[in-house]
């Protein structure tokens, strides 16, 4: 018999995360080893000898390292029988019970050792995220005056959209518009409000080609046809005094070619990299052969990869006040979610929060990370943004794929349990409380639709615009997704709702799971389901800070236990607070 669990206390005190410097106690129960040696590695590696404590337990005791990082260890067995073999993490990597391995590569476990300052703003601890996709929220009046005249605008908003992209662009390029804008959000704040919403998330506002604006044009100045700088600060003023706060989409990996830094089409009056070395701009990109031929985020030519250790960049970015990452938290916004976060450098991100916190010490800075955010590979590098120095937290897409999936019955109870209770293993208490959890995005196809596998992944695009859900499709799709919000405000993190889904839109990848909100043709028993959950997790305490228990009671069932006993909350507070709320969903 051969024994480590990761996700108990008895094999790992204390479990999970720690913070450096500290010291972990080991434990390993074997009844056939002559002798159990702990092997470590951080920087370079150590070996252990565990001591037979009785009752077939070994055991040793670690001090971390000073430095944060990743801490990985495993046990080497030596038989009575005179064989010797390796005990480590299972193959999936999720920690829990690992495995003897007698050939091959073991995994080993892991222990994120984070620094012990490393702290997330408050306000942002299990906050209730509504993201908007500015265009298709709602329209209201503008000061601002658009000059394009490459781009439709939509008569109505209950005209369907344009299938048919900018071919140059691929599917990152959509040119027609509703005129959802920055005034119609403000007219909408108490809707937000009553929905139970604390941060709102909104995909760019700059200055852009198309319609989803990750193609930026100017990042000095909000798009036309999204409002102005002034109706900017208002919005975040008013968001504020209403208890909620706007949160920016910064893309800084690259920019769109129509843009005054590129300046492909000569659009803008200033010479952009497209012009030549005499613009300033030149060096900021990367030409293999002048003019055509450059480097372009995933080889598409409307957007040109940006150099992100170009030192004016850089300047640009984070120059004190200045700098487009201060600038606009200055101008009212709570912060940024960083586009493709794994596509910018460590050193990139370590600045970037620098200078964000600079401008204001509760700015929050949130990573797109599609993967484990603790040990993401990009590039030929682990990476483990959840040390405290480069990410408050991410967009949680593995708990994404582990609610649909447990939903709509491709895996058990027990699989999404195990994804929690790693993620409670790798992720530090600010870090994991500040998780982005979500079910849609402007990314992925709607909510409704993947809870009904109507195969949108798989269908050209062109004919994704006309899958329907029947009447029965939609409400078994409804079901699952109140399931689905129960599961995520009852989890550790922020419950986050892409506009429109507690409204029942529906549709398949972009753009048709971009449609604008129905105003007036809403599911209501759906959006009074989201509001009342969401408003009693706002107003408990013990849903937003309290430790968690999770627990598989059969492969349908999922029971999640939040609690106080009076002494530290889940973030390591101190509490009076003596409360416990049980949450079980059950999937039939």
């Amino acid at each position: 018999m051969m024994l480590h669990d990761s996700h108990q206390a008895f094999y790992r005190q204390p479990m999970g995360p720690a913070v450096t410097g500290s010291t972990v106690t080991i434990r390993f129960r074997c009844d056939e080893a002559t002798a159990v040696i702990l092997r470590t590695w951080q920087d370079e590696e150590l070996c252990y000898a565990m001591l037979n404590v009785g009752n077939d337990v070994w055991e040793t005791a670690i001090q971390l390292p000073e430095n944060p990082g990743l801490y990985w260890y495993r046990f080497i067995v030596y038989r009575k029988d005179g064989r010797t073999l390796i005990y480590g993490n299972n193959p999936d990597k999720l920690g829990g019970e690992g495995q003897a391995y007698t050939s091959g590569e073991p995994e080993s476990f892991q222990i994120t050792v984070y620094d012990k300052d490393f702290t997330t703003p408050a306000y942002f601890h299990s906050a209730n995220i509504y993201q908007i996709f500015p265009d298709r929220f709602f329209r209201a009046k503008t000061a601002a005056k658009d000059d394009r005249q490459d781009r439709y605008v939509h008569e109505t908003w209950d005209e369907e959209m344009i299938s048919v992209g900018d071919m140059r662009g691929g599917k990152y390029q959509e040119l027609d518009f509703y005129g959802g804008n920055l005034n119609g959000v403000k007219e909408k704040l108490p809707y937000l409000k009553s929905l139970g919403i604390d941060i709102i998330y909104l995909n760019p506002i700059f200055r852009a080609r198309s319609n989803h604006r990750y193609d930026t044009g100017d990042y000095s100045k909000i798009d036309p046809l999204c409002g102005t700088e002034e109706e900017f600060q208002i919005l975040c003023e008013e968001a504020k005094a209403l208890g909620m706060r706007v949160l920016l989409d910064g893309v800084f990996s690259h920019t769109g070619e129509d843009s005054v830094y590129f300046n492909h089409f000569g659009h803008y009056p200033t010479l952009g990299a497209y012009q030549g070395e005499s613009s300033p701009y030149y060096d900021w990109y990367t030409f293999k052969k002048f003019p055509e031929d450059y480097r372009a985020w995933w080889g598409i030519l409307s957007l040109p990869e940006l150099r992100k250790d170009h030192p004016e960049y850089q300047k640009f970015m984070f120059k004190d006040k200045e700098g487009i990452v201060p600038r606009w938290i200055h101008r009212g916004a709570c912060g940024w979610r960083l586009d493709v976060a794994d596509e910018l450098s460590m050193d990139f991100l370590r600045k970037l929060r620098k200078a964000a916190r600079k401008a204001n010490p509760d700015a929050v800075v949130l990573g797109e990370v599609w993967e484990d955010a603790s040990n993401k590979v990009a590039y030929g590098e682990m990476r483990c943004y959840c040390t405290g120095d480069t990410l408050d937290s991410v967009m949680n897409y593995p708990l994404r794929t582990a609610i649909l999936d447990f939903a709509t019955g491709h895996a058990t109870a027990a699989d999404f349990v195990k994804l929690v209770k790693h993620q409670a293993e790798v992720y530090p208490a600010p870090f994991r409380y500040a998780l982005m959890n979500l079910i849609g995005s402007h990314d992925r196809p709607r909510a409704l639709n993947m809870l009904v596998d109507k195969g949108c992944m798989d269908l050209p695009k062109d004919e994704q615009q006309f899958i329907h859900l029947t009447v029965d499709e939609y409400e078994l799709a409804v079901k699952r997704y109140k399931m689905c919000v129960d599961l995520l405000c009852a989890l550790p993190g922020c419950p986050t709702i892409y506009y429109g889904d507690e409204a029942g839109l529906c549709g398949c990848h972009d753009p048709w799971n971009r449609r604008p909100f129905p105003w007036g043709k809403e599911d209501k028993s759906l959006q009074q389901y989201v509001s009342n959950k969401l408003t009693h997790r706002q107003q408990s305490d013990v849903l937003k800070y309290g430790l968690c228990d999770i627990e598989a009671m059969d492969e349908d069932t999922v029971t999640i236990t939040r609690y106080m006993d009076g002494g530290v909350d889940g973030l390591g507070n101190p509490t009076a607070c003596r409360e416990r709320e049980v949450i079980t969903v059950c999937r039939k």
